[in-house]
């Protein structure tokens, strides 16, 4: 039985802490088509990708980022040092990576129903089929020796992400994924597949 694959899937690690060493353009491109191999609904492939590799375009985005997430803490009251100590790490998170992309959704291509209810299906099936394209980035990464980590903190600034980046806007963001060669090792572990699972 071959379990390279599994091996492969087994020892993906979500790192945070990177060489300062840029990726080649030549293996960027190879992560990018590996991600657009991922299943989509309808075939529809409503994936968009904002990649990020200037020092000043990261730096832009973290400071607007981080401003969000104060004013959203803020909000709910959470202490001063906590706050600080919360958007100090997320900026070091994205400025330190060599590489980011943020990962989007697009229904430009989906279909288009009357009712809101097919319609907020029809938007699931693009997310899904978003998230299944993170996936393959992930793996593609893990592939070429590189480390990777999925942040989601685009899902609660989607509106600063678009503006800091101009980016189209019928672009969702959905994730923002950090790539670089690691300078960490990880070691996880996962609760049994019979904890999870029924079969019928």
């Amino acid at each position: 039985m071959n379990t390279e694959i599994i091996n492969m899937l087994a020892t993906r690690r979500s790192i945070r802490r990177y060489l300062p060493k840029p990726v080649p353009e030549e293996i960027i491109h190879h992560l990018l088509t590996g991600a657009t191999w991922a299943p989509s609904a309808h075939n529809r492939q409503p994936w968009r990708f904002a990649v990020i590799q200037t020092e000043e375009t990261k730096q832009h985005l973290a400071s607007a980022m981080g401003a969000k997430l104060k004013r959203d803490l803020q909000a709910d009251n959470v202490p001063e040092s906590i706050i600080q100590k919360d958007v100090t790490r997320s900026h070091e998170r994205i400025t330190n990576a060599p590489l980011i992309i943020i990962v989007c959704t697009s229904m430009e291509d989906m279909d288009n129903y009357p009712d809101p209810i097919r319609q907020q299906s029809e938007w699931v099936m693009a997310t899904q089929s978003t998230a299944m394209a993170i996936q393959n980035l992930l793996l593609a990464a893990h592939a070429f020796g590189l480390g990777a980590c999925w942040m989601c903190a685009p899902l609660f600034s989607q509106e600063v992400v678009q503006t800091t980046l101009g980016l189209p806007s019928n672009w969702e963001p959905q994730a923002l994924i950090t790539v670089g060669y690691p300078a960490e090792t990880k070691e996880k572990t996962r609760f049994p597949v019979d904890t999870r699972t029924k079969f019928f």
